[in-house]
C-alpha cells in the first residue's frame, strides 16, 4: 500500500503533520498501527490525532482544505492507476484523469506566512473578526462595521487548518477569531522579522533566544508565602512550564481536576529541592573552586553530579526513599527532569495513558511524607 509522503512537494509546506497523518488514513487507507509505527508513538495516540481532525471538519473552512487536498491524493492515484493499465494493455493515449485545478489549488508556504504577518496582526485588534459565507472566494477582517483587511478564502482555509482561528459564531456567514496557537504563531513571525533587522549581534541573539519561547508560555499567579513574611507575595509563572501543571489543567469525568492544588504543591516541594540541590548533571566546566580559590588539586574529571544544598539533597533522598522504585521514578521525570507523560512512560517500559495515573498516586504519597516529616505548614520557598 501507497504510503503518502510530503518530501516531492505535492502538499505545501505549511500543512500540519497530523493533517498529513489524517489524509494517509482516510484518502490512501494507511492503517492507523501502520502510522503509529511510521512516527513511532502508541497506536492510541495516533488515534487520538485522527478523532480530532475528524471532529474539526464542522468548520467549513478545515472540511474545504480537507477536501482540496484529498482531491489531490485522488487525481494522483487515478492518474497511477490509468497509466498502469495502460502500460500493461498498450492501447490509445491516456484519457485526461486529473480533476480541475481551480478545486484542489491551496495557498502556498510563502503567500501563507505573507498573509498571517498581515491578517493575524489585524484579528489581534479588539472586536476585530475574520467573515466569510459559503458562495464568496475572499473573506473580509472587520472591525466592528468597518472592513480593515481582505485575504484569499484558500488562505483562510490554511489558517484554520494550523488553527490560527476558530469559529466564533456560525449562520449564514461564519465569523471567526483568532486563537491562542494563532497569536503564538504571529509572536514568532514578528521574532523572525526583528532577527533580520537587528542592530547588534547581542540583540540578534536575544530575539533568537525567545523566537519559540513564548508560543510555549501560558502565564497565571498564585499567591506564595515567603518565609518571615506577613502576607503572601503574589508570583506569576509559566503553567506550561511543568508536566505537572498541565495535567492539573485536565479535568476527570466528574469535572474535577485530575490533580488537586495540594498535589500540585507537593510536586513544586520536591522540584525546588531538587533544584535547590543542584542534582541535575552538570554539563559545562566546573569554574567554583578556581573563583573561590579552593584546593586545585580536588577537580575530580568524573563528577556529573552538582554540588548543591546538602539539606535540600537529603530531602529529595527521603521523598523518593518513601515512594520507593517506580512512584519515585515517575515523580523524578516528571516533577524534577519536567518529562512528558509519554516519554516517561516510553523509558520506563510501561503502557500507554498509565503514567498520570501512577503519578496522582505517587503524588498522593508524596503529599504525606510532607505532612508526616515536615507538616503541612511547611512553605513553598518561592
Amino acid at each position: 500500500m501507497a504510503v503518502l509522503a510530503n518530501a516531492s512537494g505535492e502538499f505545501p509546506a505549511w500543512l500540519p503533520e497530523t493533517a498529513l497523518l489524517y489524509l494517509r488514513h482516510v484518502e490512501e487507507g494507511v492503517s492507523i498501527r501502520a502510522l503509529a509505527r511510521s512516527e513511532g508513538c502508541h497506536a492510541s495516540t495516533v488515534l487520538r490525532k485522527l478523532r480530532r481532525y475528524e471532529n474539526r471538519r464542522e468548520d467549513p473552512l478545515v472540511d474545504e482544505a480537507l477536501s482540496r487536498l484529498g482531491l489531490r491524493i485522488s487525481a494522483r492515484s487515478a492518474g497511477s492507476a490509468a497509466e498502469g493499465d495502460h502500460n500493461a494493455d498498450n492501447e490509445d493515449p491516456l484519457p485526461m484523469t486529473a480533476v480541475p485545478r481551480s478545486k484542489d489549488v491551496v495557498a502556498d508556504e510563502t503567500t501563507v506566512m505573507r498573509e498571517a504577518r498581515r491578517i493575524l496582526r489585524r484579528l489581534c485588534e479588539t472586536g476585530a473578526m475574520l467573515a466569510i459565507a459559503p458562495d464568496l472566494e475572499k473573506a473580509v477582517v472587520l472591525k466592528g462595521a468597518q472592513r480593515v483587511a481582505v485575504l484569499d478564502r484558500t488562505v483562510a482555509q490554511a489558517f484554520a487548518l494550523k488553527d490560527w482561528i476558530a469559529i466564533s459564531r456560525s449562520g449564514k456567514v461564519t465569523a471567526y477569531e483568532i486563537t491562542v496557537s494563532g497569536r503564538a504563531a504571529l509572536k514568532r513571525l514578528l521574532a523572525e522579522d526583528q532577527v533580520g533587522r537587528a542592530p547588534g549581534f547581542a540583540e540578534a541573539q536575544a530575539a533568537f533566544s525567545g523566537r519559540f519561547a513564548d508560543q510555549h508560555r501560558v502565564w497565571d499567579e498564585r499567591n506564595v508565602m515567603e518565609p518571615g513574611a506577613a502576607a503572601p507575595r503574589r508570583m506569576r509563572y509559566n503553567l506550561a512550564e511543568s508536566p505537572v501543571a498541565a495535567l492539573a489543567r485536565r479535568k476527570d469525568k466528574d469535572g474535577e481536576p485530575f490533580l488537586s492544588q495540594d498535589l500540585v504543591v507537593a510536586a513544586e516541594r520536591l522540584r525546588e529541592d531538587f533544584e535547590l540541590a543542584q542534582l541535575g548533571p552538570r554539563i559545562a566546566q566546573n569554574w567554583e573552586r578556581f573563583l573561590t580559590g579552593g584546593e586545585r588539586g580536588g577537580f575530580q574529571p568524573g563528577a556529573g553530579q552538582g554540588e548543591g544544598s546538602s539539606r535540600a539533597r537529603d530531602r529529595v533522598a527521603a521523598a523518593l526513599r518513601d515512594l520507593g522504585p517506580g512512584l519515585g521514578d515517575m515523580v523524578l521525570r516528571t516533577c524534577c527532569f519536567l518529562e512528558g507523560l509519554e516519554v516517561a512512560e516510553k523509558r520506563l517500559g510501561w503502557s500507554a495513558r498509565s503514567g498520570k495515573i501512577v503519578l496522582r498516586i505517587a503524588l498522593m504519597r508524596l503529599k504525606r511524607h510532607y505532612e508526616e516529616t515536615y507538616g503541612s505548614a511547611r512553605p513553598l520557598i518561592g
